[in-house]
């Protein structure tokens, strides 16, 4: 695997024709919440992919950059 473009972190994977790779859908709500701090009010052994369809959300990436489940300071 080569290593990525300048400024990015360390080596990535790509799709073939090039293109960042997804994180997979069928990962569980409760490793988010670990990594982001946040707490969506669903079981943490729910898959991403459901959360994304209840909550009417494109990607993980929107559901992260949205105030949906971030806890208050």
């Amino acid at each position: 695997m080569a290593k990525d473009a300048p400024g990015m972190k360390g080596y990535r994977s790509r799709n073939q024709d090039g293109q960042l790779r997804d994180t997979r859908d069928d990962k569980h709500v409760g490793t988010l919440e670990r990594q982001y701090n946040r707490s969506f009010g669903v079981r943490d052994d729910m898959h991403v992919g459901t959360l994304l369809k209840i909550v009417g959300v494109a990607s993980i990436n929107d559901l992260i950059q949205s105030n949906i489940g971030k806890k208050r300071k």
